[in-house]
C-alpha cells in the first residue's frame, strides 16, 4: 500500500489495523556518469513498495532528503542545512505518528544516511513519541548475501558500481547511460590514509572524488533481479518482525517512565 495512492479513509484504516509505515530514505546525488541522480531513492522506494505489498504495511511517498553533504561539489545534489534537515525529518516522522501509525521503519537506500538514521533513532529517546522507530541493519539476509557473493564479479563495490548499476538495470534500464560507464573502475585513492583508522567529513571524497566506487561494467539485469528480490524479501521479513514486536514499545514506555520519575 502506497500512502499517496490511498484515500483518506483507507489510510486511516491502515494506520489503525496495521500500524506500520515504511520510509525509503534516499537522496539526490551524483552516481558517476552513468546513473541518475535519484538512484538511491528510486531503488529504496521500489523495494519498500514491493515489500509493503508482500507483508502489508504503508509505504511513505518517495523521500529524498538525507545526509549528502559530500556531494555538494557536484551538480544535482540536494542538501539542506543540518538543523533544517533534522527538523524536516523529525517533522515528517511526527506527522506519520499523528496520522495514527505507532511503528515507523526507516529503510536506508544511501550509505551516507547510515549514521544519520542511527542518530535519529537515538534522538527518539529525547522526547516520548506515540510511535517507535526501527531501522534494519542490512539490506540482505545472510543467505541472500551468500547468493550475491556467489554471483558478484567485483570486490570493491560501493557507489554506482556493480550492484547499484545492476539494480538500476533491473528497475529502470532506460535511465542507465551504459555508453557513459567509465572505462576504468573507481578504486579508493587512499588520499587520507596517513591518518590511519579515522573519520572526517572528507573521508569519502578522499577516496572517491568522482563519486564512483567499483566497476559498473560488470552490472547486469540478471544480477539486479537477484539483488532486488533479496532486498524485498529481507525487508518484508523485517516488517513482519516489527509488526509482531511488543518488546521495543514496552521498553520505550519503561524508559520514559524512569526518565519522568527523575523529575519528581
Amino acid at each position: 500500500m502506497q500512502w499517496e495512492q490511498m484515500t483518506s479513509p483507507e489510510l486511516g484504516r491502515a494506520a489503525r489495523e496495521i500500524g506500520v509505515c515504511v520510509i525509503g530514505m534516499g537522496v539526490l546525488e551524483r552516481h558517476s556518469e552513468h546513473l541518475p541522480l535519484g538512484t538511491d531513492y528510486l531503488i529504496a522506494h521500489h523495494i519498500v513498495s514491493l515489500a509493503a505489498e508482500k507483508e502489508p504495511a504503508v509505504a511513505f511517498p518517495p523521500f529524498y532528503f538525507g545526509q549528502i553533504y559530500e556531494a555538494r561539489a557536484f551538480p544535482g545534489a540536494l542538501t539542506l542545512r543540518p538543523a533544517l534537515l533534522m527538523d524536516l525529518v523529525q517533522g515528517v516522522l511526527d506527522e506519520i505518528g499523528r496520522n495514527g501509525f505507532n511503528k515507523i521503519i526507516l529503510y536506508n537506500g544511501h550509505g551516507g544516511n547510515t549514521n544519520f538514521i542511527r542518530f535519529l533513532a537515538q534522538c527518539s529517546l529525547w522526547e516520548e513519541k506515540p510511535y517507535t522507530l526501527y531501522a534494519p541493519s542490512g539490506r540482505f539476509s545472510p543467505e541472500g548475501q551468500e547468493r550475491w557473493n556467489a554471483m558478484r564479479e567485483t570486490t570493491e563495490d560501493g557507489h554506482a558500481g556493480e550492484s547499484e548499476t545492476s539494480m538500476s538495470l533491473s528497475l529502470h534500464p532506460h535511465l542507465v547511460r551504459t555508453d557513459e560507464i567509465p572505462a576504468s573502475p573507481g578504486h579508493a585513492l587512499g588520499r587520507a590514509q596517513a591518518l590511519g583508522d579515522s573519520y572526517t567529513g572528507l573521508s569519502w571524497y578522499a577516496n572517491y572524488p568522482e563519486h564512483y566506487a567499483g566497476d559498473a561494467r560488470y552490472g547486469s539485469r540478471e544480477k539486479g533481479d537477484l539483488l532486488m528480490g533479496e532486498a524485498v524479501d529481507s525487508l518484508a521479513r523485517f516488517i513482519a518482525a516489527v509488526k509482531a514486536d511488543q518488546v521495543t514499545p514496552a521498553l520505550q514506555s519503561e524508559f520514559f517512565r524512569r526518565e519522568q520519575n527523575l523529575r519528581h
